[in-house]
């Protein structure tokens, strides 16, 4: 499914090959192996990604790769190819192709970006918009028109896509339930774990995936690196095991309920167990909110938010 700019891809790729053409389907009509939104990243030695294979990619890559050896910042080419016998792929559609050359000048106004990146079709810094383009958003953002990427007028808006921070939450009682509550629409995905079925709510909210484990500290191992873990369970045995396995494995933060003589018990614990507890954050929350199980995930809710926003921030100083 294509759901939007991927940034983060985009910058990393900017970090390691300086400069990077971004090859994206902006229409496409009738047949054809990829639908708009596709996009693919050229470099000088590599690419990533594809755009339907054959003569037509394979053309793409080779005029994103004389792109790349053009001076100059905001580079752009916009193509409008029949896929016929000529190319050699008789899907009997058209598609358009719009090639961007990214470097540090252009990744640094897509980190300013709020909304969907708007841009003309042609080479040169994105100015003021057109009054239909501006039309076109304000319509969007009332919900009255589509938020997918749009060629318009000789312009494209393209969505950006959000960034899903992965989101343990061990633990499916009152807490667990307003804490998962809270983080729908936000940038989260979100592995919801306890022991047994029956201990979840009947209907699992969308935004969040359900995993169920007799021993809950054994779905850590399936957690990625970059993970953010919070344990609230109803055993605090069952708390210690899962720290205890957090702390032991790459992790992005940890976090665990309970009381200022709970995080001393377990700092001792964990020490003795041979763990670095120093990354353990505990209480969590903001008490005053007060100890009420929504009180308690909104503050939660926004302290994992605020972490987001320091860490996005990193990483907008060291591109800078």
């Amino acid at each position: 499914m294509v759901t939007g700019f991927d940034i983060s891809e985009l910058r990393q790729h900017i970090r390691d090959a300086g400069r990077v053409v971004r090859v994206v389907i902006v229409e496409h009509k009738g047949s054809t192996p990829r639908e708009t939104g596709t996009s693919m990243l050229v470099t000088e030695t590599g690419q990533v990604g594809t755009i339907g294979g054959g003569v037509l990619e394979f053309e793409a890559a080779a005029d994103a790769r004389n792109m790349l050896q053009t001076d100059g910042n905001w580079q752009r080419a916009f193509s409008k190819i029949p896929l016929g016998p000529n190319l050699g792929q008789c899907c009997g559609g058209s598609v358009s192709l719009l090639a961007e050359c990214y470097g540090e000048t252009e990744l640094a106004h897509l980190e300013t970006l709020q909304g969907p990146f708007v841009r003309p079709i042609t080479s040169g810094e994105p100015t003021e918009l057109p009054l239909p383009v501006q039309k076109h958003l304000r319509s969007a953002r009332s919900g009255a028109s589509n938020t997918a990427l749009t060629l318009l007028n000789g312009w494209l808006i393209e969505p950006l896509e959000t960034p899903q921070q992965p989101l343990w939450i061990y633990g499916a009682g009152h807490v667990g339930r307003a804490l998962v509550t809270t983080l729908e629409g936000l940038p989260f995905a979100v592995t919801w774990v306890d022991s047994a079925r029956d201990r979840f709510p009947t209907n699992i909210p969308p935004h969040a995936d359900m995993l169920v484990a007799a021993n809950p500290a054994d779905a850590v191992a399936f957690a990625p690196d970059d993970a953010q873990h919070v344990v609230l369970t109803y055993s605090h045995s069952i708390d210690l095991e899962i720290c205890l396995r957090v702390l032991n494995r790459a992790f992005g933060g940890l976090g665990l309920i309970g009381s200022d003589t709970k995080r001393t018990r377990f700092i001792r614990r964990l020490t003795e167990a041979g763990a670095d507890a120093s990354r353990l954050e505990c209480p969590i929350g903001n008490r005053a909110l007060g100890k009420e199980p929504m009180a308690i995930a909104v503050g939660v809710t926004a302290g994992l938010l605020e972490q987001l926003r320091v860490e996005k921030q990193k990483m907008r100083e060291v591109s800078a």
